[in-house]
């Protein structure tokens, strides 16, 4: 199929894609990978009216420290950058270990990690990501300037994030990473580069029992990435990890498919855990 007629826009800075968002609203759909957009277009799952390349838009694509001291991600930043840039690799590594995970090498070329994050796939890795890292978005409109949403609060539904329609994403800080600060990443998926089935990324800091900090947060497990609050309580406790199995497994709420049931999933999701914790335990 063929997409719908639309017009294309391409914005020359951030103010010209601010002014087409804001003048077209729900009409208007930005593009910068297109790797989501482009088939959504040619099977007529979207019918905007407006297209807004955002591709010349100067910053989107550049990685650079924050002023907290982290990491501030440009929106058009492409995902094979993240898995093979030296300050992601120091600064955010998880984000450098889940790269690879995500579909095959020319979706990770051309893919971005805004669009990722702006189309709040609950079975995409750098929604989960973030929520692991406790990332911040940056959103930017012509009528309300520059605002910042937690990525705890960003992912509302299934495909539903906190984006009003005259907003453009255009980056993501993570907060600077403590000296002590592991992390892993996995997923289990039919074949390497499928949606995954289920994932987990992981990060740790301090000792187990003695004021450690774990946040664990899964893909494919909902109708949104999710935080295992009770399995990352008990792992920060020094508890089992088999009690941390036992507590993740009942506390998300995935939904079965034509290949998996929930029950499967949950199974998968406690191994995932207890792979991922021995590689954060030991490192």
């Amino acid at each position: 199929m063929k997409p719908a007629p639309f017009r294309y826009e391409r914005a020359h800075d951030l103010q010209h894609a601010l002014e087409l968002l804001a003048e077209h609203g729900d009409d208007a759909l930005p593009l910068a990978g297109g790797q989501s957009l482009l088939p959504m277009l040619n099977l007529r799952l979207v019918r905007p009216a407006v297209v807004v390349d955002l591709n010349r838009i100067e910053g989107l694509g550049d990685i650079r420290t924050a002023a907290s001291g982290g990491l501030a991600i440009g929106a058009r930043v492409r995902h094979r950058l993240l898995a093979t840039d030296p300050a992601v690799r120091a600064h955010a590594p998880l984000l450098a270990q889940a790269a690879p995970w995500i579909a095959h090498p020319a979706i990770r070329h051309r893919g971005t990690f805004g669009g990722s994050l702006a189309l709040a796939d609950p079975a995409a890795e750098w929604p989960a990501c973030v929520l692991a890292l406790e990332g911040t978005l940056v959103l930017a409109s012509r009528a309300r300037g520059e605002r910042r949403v937690a990525a705890a609060d960003f992912f509302r539904g299934l495909y539903d994030c906190d984006r009003e329609p005259d907003e453009l994403l255009v980056g993501c800080e993570v907060p600077a990473r403590a000296a002590d600060s592991r992390s892993a990443f996995a997923e289990v998926a039919r074949r390497h580069g499928d949606y995954a089935a289920v994932g987990l990324a992981i990060v740790a800091r301090g000792m187990p029992g003695r004021g450690a900090h774990v946040r664990v947060a899964l893909l494919g497990a909902g109708d949104t990435p999710c935080v295992a609050r009770a399995a990352a309580t008990v792992l920060a406790e020094g508890g089992d990890i088999e009690a941390a199995a036992r507590a993740l497994v009942a506390e998300i709420e995935p939904r079965g498919d034509l290949w998996y049931s929930a029950q499967a999933k949950r199974h998968l999701a406690a191994h995932l855990l207890r792979d991922t914790w021995r590689t954060v335990r030991d490192a």
